[in-house]
């Protein structure tokens, strides 16, 4: 059972272990009645061979207020797209699979490119984005819910408490931001509570209290993938395509809607999904992850006009490693007083990495202060090509055919 302890500038809704699941759902199916609630899936084919997506689906059938699940897949030939329609086919909601690669929406972001407006690379930000954008246009669902389909321990309530603050009116949230406990015979989450809290609360110190920095260290689990907003953000949404997706989004809320409207929901009691490998190499695994998180988090700080120089990236570095350490000797506490297997020499190496991706990213960022990998806005897409989502409507609704 949580606590439920108020910090920061954002509300935080625990899981006090009292909430009837049932009752919930007939309330959002209610507020749904006037504000349809639609889920993205962003999905990669070789997930359908986990333990993870049947029991998502299984329980996903039975939710009854969602009018909408679009999955938004990753590269997958033909046949694997056929297969994939062919799984989640056993939904009874409306679903709709966005065939990313394939040949009618591939034209579409050769489309984007030659206006100059380019959606990035292949993956989850991009992805994400033109689920969005599909929802967009066909102008149904109001509250939009994501989450991913790698989740091991999934349970209904996931979702429900995930949509409950969006699709409330009483409650008047504009964003909200899932959490959770992750952890099975040891503690995970390691590039949350090793390298983004300690990086935050570094930068907070030497850039000065900014409010964004704040705003950013009062989520509990800043990289949880699952998120719910209504479809008035989704139009000003600028999504960001490699690593920092959810440190951009957090970014983007802020700047585009009051910390009032912003909260975060415990979603469920312990949670698990794949665990990335840490990797030598910074084109792989966390250290690639770490660098373009830190890139996404210099770019916030700068934006709020703070100057970055080759001495300030020199200083962050020992600052952000000696918060590291401090932090990770609080959770080898933690683990011990729970029973949990603790590895500080693995600890300690991740932050190692850790460490040289934020000098990495620093310098990254010197050599390219004005790059970014943020996807335009829908709305400025709107603006640009008033015929785009008209045609991405139409060319998702062929593939589905």
């Amino acid at each position: 059972m949580s606590d439920f302890h108020q910090t920061g500038p954002i509300t935080t809704l625990h899981k006090l272990g009292t909430s009837d699941p049932e009752e919930m759902e007939r309330k959002i199916g209610k507020f749904a009645g006037k504000r349809p609630v639609a889920l993205i899936l962003p999905s990669l084919v070789s997930e359908m061979d986990g333990q993870a997506l049947d029991r998502i689906l299984d329980a996903l059938g039975s939710v009854g207020y969602l009018s909408k699940v679009v999955v938004t897949l990753g590269p997958a030939t033909a046949g694997a797209f056929a297969r994939v329609r062919n799984f989640f086919g056993r939904l009874p909601q409306d679903v709709r699979l966005i065939w990313n690669d394939g040949p009618r929406v591939s034209e579409l972001y050769r489309r984007l490119e030659a206006a100059g407006l380019p959606a990035g690379p292949d993956g989850k930000g991009r992805s994400v984005w033109m689920a969005l954008g599909y929802l967009l246009a066909e102008e149904e669902a109001e509250v939009i819910a994501l989450h991913d389909c790698d989740i091991v321990t999934y349970d209904r309530d996931l979702l429900d408490r995930l949509v409950f603050p969006v699709s409330n009116p009483d409650m008047g949230y504009q964003f909200c931001k899932g959490f959770y406990a992750r952890f099975s015979d040891r503690l995970h989450g390691r590039v949350t509570r090793l390298f983004v809290t300690p990086l935050i609360r570094a930068l907070r110190k030497m850039a000065g209290d900014l409010p964004i920095l704040t705003y950013l260290d009062a989520f509990r689990y800043p990289l949880a993938g699952e998120f719910c907003l209504t479809d008035d953000m989704a139009w000003g949404l600028r999504i960001p395509s490699d690593w920092g997706l959810e440190i951009g989004v957090l970014a983007e809320i802020y700047r585009n809607s009051a910390p009032t409207r912003v909260c975060q929901s415990e979603l469920c009691d312990r949670y698990d999904h794949k665990h990335q490998a840490l990797s030598d190499s910074p084109e792989r695994g966390l250290f690639k992850m770490a660098t373009d998180i830190a890139k996404a988090l210099y770019r916030v700080v700068s934006g709020e006009g703070v100057i970055l120089s080759p001495a300030f990236f020199g200083t962050l570095r020992g600052t952000y490693l000696h918060l590291a350490h401090a932090a990770a000797g609080q959770y080898q506490h933690e683990a011990h007083i729970n029973g949990l297997a603790y590895d500080r020499h693995e600890e300690l190496r991740h932050v190692e990495t850790f460490t040289e991706a934020v000098t990495r990213a620093g310098k990254e960022f010197i050599a390219r202060p004005d790059e970014t990998s943020l996807i335009p806005s829908w709305r400025r897409v709107d603006a640009a090509l008033p015929a785009f989502l008209a045609d991405l409507k139409a060319a998702v609704e062929a593939d589905n055919a």
